[in-house]
């Protein structure tokens, strides 16, 4: 494994206590992907309960468009109404779709959001989540299985606490690299 010096970002604002906390615990960068887990952490507390596992592109010092994960920290969630995305997933999500996830205000990204797939070439720069995970060690592009099963899962809990008008977060951290 290769050590690399991680930049943290900070949110700007502060994670008010009530709102829904996400967390992505990475842990496995390769050459083409980074493997992890998300969690919802308890209300005011940092008890956390497990709710799939996620893929995202490999870590890179200098992004590289598509290809390069968003970088550690704390970031909110708000429904994104346009774009292609959203016009897929009415159409493949009618009964539960109002908007896609889209994580807020990322450092030199644009339209970050949590959405199925199954490999690295699925994604660009994007949140991918699953019920299932192969070794990305083994598997170069990673991989993410029952995507379409964790989605109909995650997503109606982040949507509920959104259109309560709760805030929703969600903060990556990198237990991936070690200095």
């Amino acid at each position: 494994m290769i050590k690399r010096k991680i930049k943290q970002h900070q949110v700007t604002g502060h994670v008010k206590s009530g709102s829904m906390k996400l967390e992505v615990l990475r842990v496995s960068s390769e050459s083409d992907s980074t493997s992890g887990l998300l969690f919802q952490l308890g209300a005011d507390t940092n008890v956390r309960q497990f709710l799939c596992y996620t893929l995202e592109d490999e870590f890179r010092n200098n992004k590289v468009k598509h290809e390069t994960r968003v970088p550690a920290g704390t970031y909110e969630i708000k429904l994104r109404t346009v774009g292609g995305f959203h016009g897929r997933y009415t159409k493949r999500f009618p009964d539960m779709h109002k908007g896609m996830l889209h994580v807020q205000d990322v450092p030199g990204f644009e339209y970050i959001l949590i959405h199925t797939g199954n490999t690295d070439e699925h994604t660009s720069g994007c949140l991918i989540i699953g019920d299932s995970q192969e070794n990305n060690q083994l598997m170069e592009n990673g991989f993410i299985g029952k995507s379409t099963q964790a989605y109909k899962r995650v997503y109606p809990k982040i949507l509920e606490e959104l259109e309560r008008g709760e805030k929703v977060w969600i903060t990556y951290t990198d237990y991936d690299f070690i200095d």
